[in-house]
């Protein structure tokens, strides 16, 4: 008899734990997870903006560098993680849309914003033609500018900027308008959200293992 009350202790703060656990990697930020499905790769991209007259196409097999120098500045967008908040609308500067395409139709779309205060930006709406994903904002590369003018763009020539490396790089132009105190209160916002998820992690676990601790004290 005492046997099996023992057994069922442990049991129920092996399930205990197991809940703890679950739901501390459901709560913690960056948790393991399964990786999103890898979107189809675009055969063609369109881009148009308030300052383009008529949508301009690039077809891979067409024009295969300015495609993928275009491709590279929104490919990396569809499975990030939102790496800053939404800017006032003031200070994004001109707008330009990319429509990547799969067999001519639509599958991904992201707004660029290569003149915004403090360096490029990038926008995932959350509405798009594969389905609903999370709305994030992004700071662009650095080639953004650049790669939308020789895309069609009228955009101003910078001979200064730097080509190539990785999606989510600050932008080059730091003298435009910048408000420290906005930049540094968005700062503390994200700081103070992590802490208190993480807190809220640890306080689950400490439950847990108090929970078990608890009953293994009873046992003794």
């Amino acid at each position: 008899m005492v046997r099996g009350t023992t057994i069922r202790r442990l049991a129920s703060a092996a399930t205990a734990i197991a809940v703890a656990l679950a739901l501390a990697v459901g709560a913690a930020p960056g948790a393991v997870r399964a990786a999103p499905k890898a979107p189809p790769k675009p055969t063609a991209l369109q881009l148009t903006g308030t300052d383009i007259p008529e949508p301009i196409l690039v077809r891979e097999d067409e024009r295969p560098k300015l495609f993928e120098m275009l491709v590279s500045e929104v490919g990396w967008l569809a499975t990030a993680t939102a790496s800053t908040s939404a800017p006032k609308a003031a200070k994004l500067g001109p707008k330009y849309t990319v429509t990547l395409l799969v067999k001519d139709a639509p599958n991904q779309i992201y707004h660029l914003y290569p003149l915004a205060a403090g360096g490029p930006r990038a926008h995932r709406p959350a509405k798009q033609p594969s389905g609903k994903k999370a709305e994030g904002w992004f700071y662009g590369r650095m080639s953004m500018p650049e790669a939308l003018r020789l895309g069609g763009a009228p955009l101003e020539t910078k001979p200064d900027v730097v080509h190539g490396g990785i999606g989510g790089g600050v932008g080059e132009d730091l003298r435009a308008e910048v408000n420290p105190v906005e930049e540094m209160s968005e700062m503390f916002t994200e700081m103070r959200r992590l802490f208190l998820l993480n807190g809220a992690v640890l306080l689950v676990i400490l439950t847990g293992l108090a929970g078990m601790a608890f009953l293994i004290r009873r046992r003794v």
